[in-house]
């Protein structure tokens, strides 16, 4: 993983462990994402940059995954989460 873990486990309370543990996890898969992404640019076989992008896809499965697991234990994420859909509605219309 690219990115360091950005939470100390013992400052975490035990009932934000789980979200923390997913938040991390959409962290790694990103991460992930944007490395396959990145050496398939890179490399000149085509071979290789199918496959790659092909993983970099299934890992955008796994972020959902874990969203969606995240978006059922934290009320306030998901809540959040609805007003910057309808932010980003408001401003570009989309």
């Amino acid at each position: 993983m690219l990115s360091k873990i950005p939470f100390d486990i013992k400052k975490i309370r035990k009932e934000d462990i789980d979200k923390e543990i997913l938040r991390t996890g959409i962290i790694a898969e990103l991460d992930a994402i944007n490395l396959y992404k990145q050496m398939a640019a890179l490399t000149t076989n085509k071979n290789i940059r199918k496959i790659l992008l092909d993983i970099a896809k299934e890992e955008k499965t796994h972020t959902g995954e874990f969203q969606a697991l995240l978006l059922s234990l934290d009320k306030e994420q998901k809540k959040e989460m609805e007003e910057g859909k309808k932010e980003v509605k408001e401003l570009t219309g989309i």
